[in-house]
């Protein structure tokens, strides 16, 4: 008599972007999927990605893709070997979602929408079998294959033929992501490289006047480079009360991190002409004003809006702006000196997290076979744009191929 075999049994931990690829992943593969979520639902971050507008990928070309991703480009670049940013498109429209290039490449559902996808992924996660239980938090491995968690009905233990953890990094906290899997959830021996903030915004110290008056206004268009290099990047940020932040600012978030931790200090020059060149504005800086303020003179020669020009007057001395050459190189090189990154819980995304070396090449612990990460648990980190969640998504497929490797599904 013939009998059939019981399937094997992959549990993921972490109902995020990541851990909801590995879970279609593992069920595709014909692997018996538990998805374990320590919140009332799953998708939550994907959900908060979607606000405003659900960027699920970019558009450039792989080999330009692979590069966002800092000194982890080499690691990532083999995850998205698997699932890239075509693959991307592709799943969404079996999903039933059409999408489209935005003018600066970003991919979007045509809706912008986060929620139907969500929901149409959902759907087709439990048609493949994936059996979610939600409100469970991992607490301890008991062994190699025996996972504790707390639930709303007291603590279980739960048993697998391979764990894919993707618990996130420690940004958005109220999501889940809150980096308390660093202390007591893992085995002893796993080298963690501390959490920080990425894509986030940095302190300074306005006036209250500037701050009370301009909190929430644009800076734009706008070049911006860190003093010591000479590249730079336009785009805009936004003047908060407590510094500033915004899209530019997230971009080069790592760089002045960086230089911080380095430094204690990281100048950033701000290009306030960056459609003029210094010459123009030295010669027009020059001519006589007529009576004219110079809040006047520059709107009417450079049309600078109201909050630059406040921004002139917060980070320059009235000596400085009365001279027509320090005026016009302030123009185009505008010093601004950041001490303090915001809070990790504050910040779109983190980096550090479990180190890559100590994985193989599925993302496997090496000391724990059927141990398996994905997601921002990893050590790695990515700009805005559709970078973060192609990449998470693709750590996530990686490691449930490796799963099924390890189990010869």
């Amino acid at each position: 008599m013939i009998t059939a075999t019981a399937p094997k049994k992959i549990a993921v931990i972490g109902g995020g972007p990541a851990g909801l690829m590995a879970a279609q992943t593992a069920a595709e593969g014909g692997a018996e999927v538990h998805l374990y979520e320590r919140k009332a639902s799953v998708g939550r971050k994907f959900l908060i990605a979607g606000r405003g507008g659900l960027n699920l990928t970019h558009a450039e070309p792989m080999e330009d893709f692979s590069m966002r991703f800092r000194n982890q480009s080499t690691a990532v670049a083999t995850w998205l070997a698997s699932l890239d940013n075509t693959a991307i498109r592709q799943w969404a429209e079996q999903l039933g979602i059409a999408t489209f290039v935005g003018s600066s490449g970003r991919v979007f559902p045509t809706d912008m929408k986060a929620a139907p996808l969500l929901r149409a992924w959902l759907k087709q996660l439990r048609a493949l079998g994936v059996q979610f239980h939600v409100n469970h938090r991992a607490i301890a491995f008991e062994g190699d294959r025996q996972l504790r968690l707390q639930t709303t009905e007291g603590e279980i233990s739960v048993g697998a033929d391979a764990f894919i953890l993707a618990l996130g990094g420690a940004s958005w906290p109220q999501l889940g992501s809150d980096g308390s899997w660093q202390t007591g959830l893992l085995p002893e021996g796993l080298d963690i490289v501390p959490l920080q903030a990425a894509n986030c915004g940095f302190e300074i110290a306005w006036s209250d006047f500037f701050k009370d008056k301009f909190a929430g206004e644009p800076l734009k268009p706008l070049k911006i480079r860190l003093a010591d290099r000479d590249a730079a990047l336009q785009g805009e940020c936004v003047i908060s009360e407590y510094g500033l932040e915004g899209s530019l600012i997230y971009a080069l978030s790592a760089d002045i991190r960086e230089t911080i931790a380095r430094d204690g200090r990281c100048t950033l020059l701000l290009d306030l002409l960056p459609d003029h060149d210094l010459p123009r504005i030295t010669a027009a800086a020059g001519k006589p004003r007529n009576g004219r303020s110079l809040s006047d003179f520059l709107r009417r020669h450079f049309k600078l809006s109201g909050v630059k020009t406040a921004l002139l007057y917060e980070l320059a001395d009235r000596q400085q702006l009365a001279d027509p050459q320090v005026l016009a190189k302030l123009l185009k090189a505008l010093p601004l000196t950041l001490t303090t990154p915001r809070p990790i819980a504050e910040a779109i995304s983190t980096a550090g997290g479990v180190a890559l070396p100590q994985l193989d090449t599925h993302l496997m612990w090496r000391r724990h076979p059927g141990l398996f990460f994905a997601g921002e648990m990893l050590d790695w980190e990515a700009p805005t744009g559709g970078y973060l969640l192609t990449a998470s998504m693709a750590s996530g497929h990686k490691a449930a191929i490796g799963a099924m490797a390890y189990l010869a599904l």
